[in-house]
């Protein structure tokens, strides 16, 4: 005799509850991935956040 198992019907409930919050997180992490690996030494030389944080370090 098979036991149920009940983590696919979890998964399933869940996923329908949650998939508006996962295609977030997941388009944010790539937009944010993106712009954080297209930029370069020259940026942040002109960045003023960067320079702030440079002053603060020395």
């Amino acid at each position: 005799m098979r036991l149920f198992d009940p983590w696919p019907v979890f998964f399933k409930r869940e996923f329908k509850r949650n998939w508006p919050f996962l295609v977030g997180f997941a388009t944010s992490g790539f937009i944010v991935t993106k712009f954080s690996l297209s930029l370069t030494e020259e940026d942040a030389k002109k960045s003023p956040f960067v320079q702030q944080h440079r002053r603060n370090k020395e």
